[in-house]
């Protein structure tokens, strides 16, 4: 600014009142935009994002739930079929085929049907141009299914005959008196048209680039849009880890071509398949920037607008303000101030001071609730570390009297292993709204890292500091949690400047008495440089 201000004064030019309202007032208006559209954008995009994550989870239980009545509908097929042949013999072989052609068309599930008897022969086949009728089984899922005697769904498995990726269905025959009389089986050509495609293949949504996938138990892909990804093994990828390990949820998750997606995904229970309904993070991006487009095509015409009516009053508002620029001048201040909250002779003077006035407040708002942000845990809503240090910074600089708690769950590990993330995000919630319980308006509560919390207590002594660990840690043992078993913390204690006057020299000796706490069997309060509590 006295760069500038010196130029100016070299080459005898001053800056023109309205000039200098008209600039402030469009730069005003342009960070107010700009802060707008920014928040917006990011409200949108998490909005957008946690909206197709859960359409996409509830469209893969949907799924899931389909596909696993479809197969019970199947094996109902299966058993009514095993029953007629049981109930109804046949005499003939041309009759035998018809029979069987009738009960495939009829339940329209399968691509095959087949009857073998006890001693692995093929003794009927639909439909008859297959062709093996009398020959003996050779596939190992069908032998399989000949021993086992009951009720079998096979892992998809490529057919040396066809070469095709088949997914057989048995169910066992046995006669009025209780004989094993052989099986009849069902094919499913995964690659093929089938009842099965037909629900898949038909997602009931216009969404553009959702689509579903259908992962084995094996990791093997079953179906995806892409006929030449069927067969491929996705068994690595991390949101198939967590369906095959039975869990039903939604995440982000690579594509097979490496593309981001948002998937939904849930177990289906009858064979152990997976159902992953995904959409193209791409296709979020655009609708996201399809709205800012849209909230620039409202926003921009007023605005333009109202910068129009500035310039206006600019230039109808300077001179009234000379007698200020005057005064101003003579204080020897070099910038203009906003004028102060109280009402001016000139009403459009006024109206222009309120408009600074609200401008710089909308201004100041948001500033500060970006400045909480940047401060926040978001999760906790504590204090961030970054924020805490700086707290602890400044205590020791201004050499006050406090105390330091240093808090970590025991054990936290294994909650998120044994009840999911989402679980331990509830543990931590609650034990900081324990710790915020606890404390004094003026102390600071924080998280610093993971499963680890720091608690500031100002003006507060070793016993006081002990005294508010014991009822932390006593709290948050006795309070029910999501977990439904108890919560234990460990608790380390330094004071300022009993044990140091430095921040990280804090820091490390709080740490050294939590490991103490730690090593010394958990659940306990230890004190820098004491024996334990």
């Amino acid at each position: 600014m006295p760069v500038f201000h010196r130029f100016l004064t070299n080459h005898g030019k001053k800056i023109g009142l309205t000039t200098l309202l008209t600039g402030m007032v469009s730069l005003s208006i342009l960070l107010t935009l700009t802060i707008l559209l920014v928040a917006s954008y990011q409200s949108k995009k998490k909005s957008l994002i946690d909206t197709t994550l859960t359409l996409n989870y509830s469209s893969a239980i949907k799924m899931s739930q389909m596909i696993d009545s479809l197969f019970q509908s199947m094996r109902s097929s299966l058993r009514y079929s095993a029953s007629v042949l049981i109930d109804h013999p046949i005499h003939t072989q041309e009759e035998a085929n018809e029979h069987l052609e009738i009960l495939r068309r009829t339940g329209n599930y399968f691509n095959s049907l087949t009857v073998v008897d006890e001693t692995g022969t093929i003794r009927i086949v639909s439909p008859p141009s297959i062709g093996t009728v009398g020959e003996k089984l050779v596939h190992k899922e069908a032998q399989y299914a000949l021993a086992l005697k009951k009720p079998y769904i096979s892992s998809p498995y490529i057919s040396k005959r066809y070469n095709r990726l088949l997914l057989f269905l048995s169910e066992p025959l046995y006669d009025k008196n209780g004989r094993y009389r052989g099986f009849i089986g069902g094919t499913i050509y995964l690659q093929d048209h089938n009842i099965l495609n037909m629900i898949i293949g038909s997602p009931d949504t216009d969404t553009p680039g959702f689509s579903y996938t259908i992962v084995g138990s094996n990791g093997q892909m079953l179906f995806h849009p892409d006929k030449q990804q069927i067969g491929k093994d996705i068994g690595s990828n991390t949101v198939v880890k967590k369906l095959l390990a039975g869990n039903n949820g939604y995440s982000q998750m690579l594509g097979v071509n490496g593309d981001l997606l948002l998937a939904g995904y849930a177990l289906v229970p009858a064979t152990g398949w997976g159902v992953i309904v995904t959409s193209p993070m791409e296709h979020v991006y655009n609708e996201l920037h399809s709205q800012v487009k849209m909230m620039l095509l409202y926003l921009l015409p007023p605005s333009l607008l109202l910068l129009l009516i500035v310039i206006q009053l600019a230039h109808r508002l300077a001179r009234p303000f000379v007698h200020l620029a005057n005064l101003m001048s003579k204080m020897g201040s070099e910038r203009v101030e906003i004028p102060p909250a109280k009402h001016h002779w000139n009403r459009e003077a006024d109206l222009l001071t309120r408009a600074f006035r609200r401008a710089a407040k909308k201004i100041k708002e948001k500033t500060d609730r970006l400045t909480h942000e940047a401060t926040t845990d978001v999760l906790t809503g504590l204090a961030n570390r970054r924020s805490v240090e700086d707290i602890l910074q400044a205590w020791t600089k201004e050499k006050l009297d406090f105390s330091v708690l240093l808090l970590d769950i025991d054990h936290f590990k294994h909650v998120n292993d044994t009840f999911g993330h989402l679980v331990g995000d509830e543990v931590l919630k609650l034990s900081a709204e324990i710790m915020k319980s606890s404390v004094r308006k003026d102390d600071v509560c924080g998280r610093f890292g993971g499963e680890e919390f720091i608690v500031l207590l100002r003006n507060a002594s070793i016993n006081g500091a002990f005294a508010v660990a014991e009822k932390i840690r006593t709290q948050i043992k006795n309070t029910a949690n999501p977990t439904g078993n108890a919560i234990t913390v460990s608790v380390g204690i330094v004071n300022s400047p009993l044990h140091g006057d430095s921040a990280a020299q804090l820091i490390d000796l709080a740490d050294q008495a939590l490991y103490q706490a730690k090593e010394s069997g958990r659940n306990k309060v230890v004190v820098a440089d004491s024996k334990e509590y």
